[in-house]
């Protein structure tokens, strides 16, 4: 964070997801890629990610969770502000739209992280299932997921959880 903001000409919001969530809340020690997203982007930011990956040895990807299921209403304001750095602002992209992204996704790794969510209080079983038919009539949209095993997958991940619970 410290080296990007050092780049920084201009305010922008940088979203952490993934690895670099689960390292920075906690239950996980270290993460092999650091996936992020910038608001807005920046071309002075972007040019400085290769210089980023070699000098911390991590693979840094551009990926939210909306580029992998429909953006959830209101995923800024559910983002959890982690610092600033110079004149940028950083953040975890909206813990719900992560744990349905990682639903979808159904690795193991993935669905060890929404547990962990959800063991820890970050986010809601009965929030996370309006979130998700929320979303549900726009799934079409991403064709690669079928909205029927997404919905079972969330059934499943959530009466797991209640189970241990």
């Amino acid at each position: 964070m410290h080296s990007f903001g050092d780049q920084a000409e201009q305010m922008a919001r940088i979203y952490f997801t993934g690895g670099a969530t689960a390292v920075l809340l906690g239950w996980r020690s270290s993460t092999i890629d650091i996936d992020l997203q910038i608001v807005p982007e920046h071309d002075h930011l972007l040019r400085a990610i290769p210089e980023f990956k070699e000098k911390l040895e991590l693979n840094i990807e551009l990926a939210c969770p909306a580029h992998f299921i429909p953006e959830l209403p209101d995923w800024e304001d559910r983002s959890r502000f982690i610092a600033q750095e110079g004149s940028l602002f950083f953040y975890h992209y909206d813990l719900y739209a992560q744990a349905l992204s990682k639903i979808e996704r159904a690795h193991t790794q993935d669905l060890a992280d929404v547990k962990e969510l959800l063991n820890r209080g970050f986010i809601a079983p009965g929030r996370l299932r309006e979130l998700f038919e929320q979303i549900f009539p726009n799934l079409y949209r991403f064709p690669a997921i079928d909205p029927d095993s997404f919905r079972q997958a969330l059934n499943n991940a959530l009466t797991e959880f209640e189970a241990e619970g």
